[in-house]
């Protein structure tokens, strides 16, 4: 599984080196790093990514970009790749969508979770793809540090994008949804923090609340077999999907793995 890393103001970072592919080969450590937003960083946080990391990519709106600027990175190219370009209740993190959720999904667990699974299927759709596509094309540039991800929380967008690259690499179907839901784990300070505040927010002590809020805030199985289901709705197949959506060739394919794998 992905290891995450130790950083003081830094949440959801993880490593996705030494994840074991079908063939036997494994991610090579220190390249491929998926996070939460860059914002309001310690100095010793910012002095270790400019160390570790030699591209950022950024799948946040520009509104959310807006709202809490990434912290610059001495010497490491920035690339904004906005995976859906709209305010997008439950996945995007903008004030005004954070407040359109869950006012009106507290008291609705099932809804809830129907609208998460259906904001998964949107990953599969054209611009998304489309969004991806830019993504897998930063990750064939040569450059010698890692390639770090993200968007506010590090859970959808940056979750989609870690399991296609795993996909490609050759990580089983198993191993990349067991690794999704470790977000849970390593989000589980901040989605009980967040359960808190918005439940004080509004007035209300309801293990309804628990549930519609853990749906919302959480990974879940059903949200990543929902986008693979539209995938192949879709496309047809994984396959069909990187070679006609993400557009990346054999020889394309072949370049990432010599660059990740060993």
């Amino acid at each position: 599984m992905s290891k995450p890393l130790s950083f003081q103001k830094l949440h959801n970072i993880r490593d996705l080196g030494g994840m074991e592919t079908c063939d036997g080969r494994h991610i090579k450590p220190g390249l491929l790093l998926r996070s939460g937003h860059l914002s309001g960083l310690e100095r010793s946080d910012r002095e270790a990514l400019e160390k570790l990391v030699g591209m950022v990519i950024d799948f946040r709106t520009e509104k959310e970009r807006q709202e809490n600027p990434d912290d610059s990175l001495a010497g490491t190219a920035y690339q904004s790749i906005s995976i859906l370009d709209r305010l997008t209740e439950g996945i995007t993190r903008e004030e005004e969508a954070d407040q359109k959720i869950f006012a009106k999904f507290l008291t609705q667990p099932a809804q809830a979770k129907a609208y998460m699974i259906g904001m998964y299927s949107a990953f599969a759709s054209e611009n998304a793809v489309e969004g991806y596509a830019a993504f897998m094309h930063c990750l064939l540039q040569n450059t010698q540090k890692a390639v770090l991800w993200h968007c506010t929380a590090g859970k959808d967008r940056a979750g989609i994008a870690a399991a296609l690259i795993e996909e490609i690499l050759g990580v089983s179907r198993k191993d990349i949804v067991t690794d999704y839901l470790k977000t849970n784990e390593y989000l589980k300070g901040d989605i009980e923090f967040l359960t808190r505040f918005i439940k004080k927010q509004a007035g209300t002590e309801s293990s309804v609340a628990d549930e519609s809020l853990h749906f919302l805030l959480g990974a879940d199985e059903a949200y990543i077999n929902a986008y693979y289901a539209a995938v192949e709705e879709h496309y047809g197949s994984f396959d069909q999907m990187v070679r006609k959506g993400l557009r990346l060739t054999d020889e394309e394919t072949d370049a990432l793995k010599n660059r990740y794998l060993s």
